[in-house]
């Protein structure tokens, strides 16, 4: 798994936002997403990975380690058919969009879950 990925799930396994884990690791949003989007990865600096470690409650050692793909992986233990459903049909999506695609619909899904959070999304069936 690469660093930006790595770095994108975790934040998701923890529950923050991007605004949120920029906070907690004293760094603006717009930066925090330029890392995980790719854009500046190559430019991070020791002291800013470490920072958004610490703010995931995570090591050097366990995130070079293994432990962010063990806990990714271990999700796929508890998905359900629609769920899996939706993993196949991003993976037809041609690499080249792909980046935009996972990009556009992880904003989706932090969106929706600050709405609900909120009390503001009603879920229609």
């Amino acid at each position: 798994m690469d660093l930006v990925l790595k770095l994108r799930e975790l934040r998701r396994l923890r529950g923050l936002s991007q605004k949120q884990a920029a906070e907690h690791s004293d760094m603006g949003p717009r930066t925090l997403s330029t890392f995980e989007t790719g854009r500046r990865i190559a430019s991070i600096k020791v002291e800013q990975l470490l920072a958004l470690l610490r703010a995931y409650d995570m090591t050097p050692a366990e995130f070079f380690g293994g432990a962010v793909e063990y806990e990714v992986f271990s999700e796929f233990e508890h998905l359900d058919e629609r769920e899996l459903a939706v993993i196949r049909e991003l993976r037809r999506v041609p690499e080249a969009a792909r980046e935009r695609v996972f990009d556009y619909v992880l904003t989706m899904i932090e969106g929706a879950v600050l709405r609900a959070e909120s009390g503001a999304l009603r879920v229609v069936r």
